[in-house]
Protein backbone atom coordinates (compact mmCIF):
# COMPACT_ATOMS: atom_id res chain seq x y z
CA UNK A 1 0.00 0.00 0.00
CA UNK A 2 2.25 2.84 -1.22
CA UNK A 3 1.04 6.22 -0.05
CA UNK A 4 1.88 9.69 -1.24
CA UNK A 5 1.52 12.82 0.86
CA UNK A 6 0.63 16.12 -0.76
CA UNK A 7 1.12 19.14 1.48
CA UNK A 8 -0.38 22.44 0.36
CA UNK A 9 -1.29 25.82 1.80
CA UNK A 10 -4.80 26.76 0.72
CA UNK A 11 -7.21 29.60 1.28
CA UNK A 12 -9.86 28.21 3.61
CA UNK A 13 -13.08 27.34 1.80
CA UNK A 14 -11.79 28.75 -1.49
CA UNK A 15 -9.64 26.11 -3.21
CA UNK A 16 -9.86 26.17 -7.02
CA UNK A 17 -9.46 23.06 -9.20
CA UNK A 18 -6.35 24.41 -10.92
CA UNK A 19 -2.56 24.40 -10.60
CA UNK A 20 -0.62 23.51 -8.54
CA UNK A 21 -3.07 21.07 -6.96
CA UNK A 22 -5.00 19.79 -10.00
CA UNK A 23 -2.05 18.38 -12.01
CA UNK A 24 -0.71 16.54 -8.94
CA UNK A 25 -4.12 15.05 -8.11
CA UNK A 26 -4.85 13.98 -11.67
CA UNK A 27 -1.39 12.35 -12.00
CA UNK A 28 -2.41 10.20 -9.04
CA UNK A 29 -5.70 9.30 -10.75
CA UNK A 30 -7.95 11.23 -8.37
CA UNK A 31 -11.11 13.14 -9.23
CA UNK A 32 -9.85 16.74 -8.88
CA UNK A 33 -13.32 18.29 -8.47
CA UNK A 34 -14.27 15.85 -5.72
CA UNK A 35 -11.03 16.38 -3.77
CA UNK A 36 -11.27 20.18 -4.11
CA UNK A 37 -14.90 20.09 -2.91
CA UNK A 38 -13.91 18.02 0.15
CA UNK A 39 -11.00 20.37 0.94
CA UNK A 40 -13.33 23.37 0.70
CA UNK A 41 -15.82 21.70 3.05
CA UNK A 42 -13.06 20.76 5.50
CA UNK A 43 -11.56 24.27 5.51
CA UNK A 44 -14.80 26.31 5.42
CA UNK A 45 -14.45 27.42 9.05
CA UNK A 46 -11.15 29.12 8.13
CA UNK A 47 -12.60 31.07 5.19
CA UNK A 48 -10.16 33.64 3.81
CA UNK A 49 -7.21 32.38 5.89
CA UNK A 50 -4.17 30.38 4.81
CA UNK A 51 -4.59 26.82 6.04
CA UNK A 52 -2.12 23.93 5.81
CA UNK A 53 -3.69 20.82 4.27
CA UNK A 54 -2.21 17.35 3.84
CA UNK A 55 -3.75 14.87 1.41
CA UNK A 56 -2.71 11.26 2.03
CA UNK A 57 -3.24 9.18 -1.12
CA UNK A 58 -3.10 5.39 -1.39
CA UNK A 59 -1.70 5.10 -4.91
CA UNK A 60 -3.03 1.54 -5.37
CA UNK A 61 -6.65 2.02 -4.32
CA UNK A 62 -6.89 5.76 -5.15
CA UNK A 63 -8.41 6.32 -1.71
CA UNK A 64 -7.36 9.44 0.13
CA UNK A 65 -7.76 11.31 3.37
CA UNK A 66 -7.59 15.03 3.99
CA UNK A 67 -5.99 16.42 7.13
CA UNK A 68 -6.57 20.10 7.81
CA UNK A 69 -4.07 22.01 9.92
CA UNK A 70 -4.93 25.04 11.99
CA UNK A 71 -4.01 28.63 11.13
CA UNK A 72 -1.74 30.45 13.57
CA UNK A 73 -3.20 31.94 16.74
CA UNK A 74 -2.26 35.38 15.46
CA UNK A 75 -4.13 34.79 12.17
CA UNK A 76 -7.24 33.60 14.04
CA UNK A 77 -7.18 36.62 16.37
CA UNK A 78 -6.64 39.09 13.52
CA UNK A 79 -9.56 37.56 11.60
CA UNK A 80 -11.78 37.78 14.68
CA UNK A 81 -11.28 41.57 14.83
CA UNK A 82 -10.93 42.14 11.06
CA UNK A 83 -7.43 43.57 11.43
CA UNK A 84 -4.82 43.58 8.67
CA UNK A 85 -1.83 42.74 10.84
CA UNK A 86 -0.40 42.89 14.34
CA UNK A 87 0.56 46.18 15.98
CA UNK A 88 4.21 47.11 15.67
CA UNK A 89 3.91 48.71 19.11
CA UNK A 90 1.31 46.75 21.12
CA UNK A 91 1.96 48.70 24.32
CA UNK A 92 0.94 52.00 22.73
CA UNK A 93 -0.92 51.19 19.51
CA UNK A 94 -3.98 48.95 19.80
CA UNK A 95 -5.42 47.33 16.66
CA UNK A 96 -8.74 46.20 18.08
CA UNK A 97 -10.80 44.77 20.90
CA UNK A 98 -11.89 41.15 21.24
CA UNK A 99 -14.46 39.54 23.52
CA UNK A 100 -13.64 36.78 25.98
CA UNK A 101 -16.04 34.51 24.02
CA UNK A 102 -13.99 35.09 20.84
CA UNK A 103 -10.83 34.23 22.80
CA UNK A 104 -12.51 31.01 23.99
CA UNK A 105 -13.48 30.15 20.38
CA UNK A 106 -9.86 30.60 19.27
CA UNK A 107 -8.66 28.44 22.18
CA UNK A 108 -11.08 25.67 21.19
CA UNK A 109 -9.95 25.85 17.54
CA UNK A 110 -6.29 25.70 18.58
CA UNK A 111 -6.70 22.85 21.11
CA UNK A 112 -5.23 20.13 18.84
CA UNK A 113 -1.94 22.01 18.59
CA UNK A 114 -1.79 23.32 22.16
CA UNK A 115 -0.21 21.76 25.22
CA UNK A 116 -2.78 23.31 27.57
CA UNK A 117 -4.74 20.70 29.48
CA UNK A 118 -7.66 22.93 30.49
CA UNK A 119 -9.77 25.51 28.71
CA UNK A 120 -8.79 28.08 31.33
CA UNK A 121 -5.04 27.64 30.71
CA UNK A 122 -5.58 27.66 26.92
CA UNK A 123 -7.54 30.93 27.19
CA UNK A 124 -4.73 32.51 29.25
CA UNK A 125 -2.27 31.54 26.52
CA UNK A 126 -4.47 33.06 23.79
CA UNK A 127 -4.90 36.23 25.89
CA UNK A 128 -1.10 36.51 25.99
CA UNK A 129 -0.94 36.36 22.20
CA UNK A 130 -3.77 38.89 21.88
CA UNK A 131 -1.90 41.30 24.15
CA UNK A 132 1.33 40.78 22.18
CA UNK A 133 -0.29 41.72 18.85
CA UNK A 134 -2.02 44.83 20.22
CA UNK A 135 -5.52 43.66 21.11
CA UNK A 136 -7.51 44.58 24.18
CA UNK A 137 -9.89 42.00 25.61
CA UNK A 138 -13.28 43.26 26.78
CA UNK A 139 -11.70 46.74 26.55
CA UNK A 140 -8.97 45.80 29.05
CA UNK A 141 -5.27 44.96 28.93
CA UNK A 142 -4.36 41.27 28.74
CA UNK A 143 -2.65 41.34 32.14
CA UNK A 144 -5.86 42.56 33.74
CA UNK A 145 -7.90 39.81 32.01
CA UNK A 146 -5.46 37.10 33.13
CA UNK A 147 -5.78 38.40 36.73
CA UNK A 148 -9.59 38.25 36.40
CA UNK A 149 -9.39 34.69 34.99
CA UNK A 150 -7.23 33.61 37.94
CA UNK A 151 -9.70 35.24 40.35
CA UNK A 152 -12.49 33.13 38.81
CA UNK A 153 -14.45 35.95 37.16
CA UNK A 154 -15.07 33.90 33.99
CA UNK A 155 -15.51 30.45 35.58
CA UNK A 156 -19.24 30.29 34.75
CA UNK A 157 -18.49 31.19 31.13
CA UNK A 158 -15.78 28.50 30.95
CA UNK A 159 -18.30 25.93 32.23
CA UNK A 160 -20.57 26.80 29.29
CA UNK A 161 -17.78 26.00 26.81
CA UNK A 162 -16.24 23.05 28.69
CA UNK A 163 -18.20 20.40 26.77
CA UNK A 164 -17.17 21.89 23.41
CA UNK A 165 -13.53 21.97 24.62
CA UNK A 166 -13.70 18.33 25.73
CA UNK A 167 -15.09 17.22 22.34
CA UNK A 168 -12.01 18.50 20.49
CA UNK A 169 -9.31 15.87 20.28
CA UNK A 170 -5.73 16.83 21.06
CA UNK A 171 -2.95 15.54 18.85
Amino acid sequence: MPTKSIKVMVEGGNVKPGPPLAPTLSQLGLNVGEVVKKINEATAQFKGMSVPVTIEVDTDTKSYSIKVGIPTTTALLLKAVNAEGPSGDPAHKKIGNISIEQIIDVAIMKKPSMTAKTLKSAVKSIVGTAKAIGLTIEGKDGKEIIKEIEEGKYDELFKKYEEKWNQVKGE
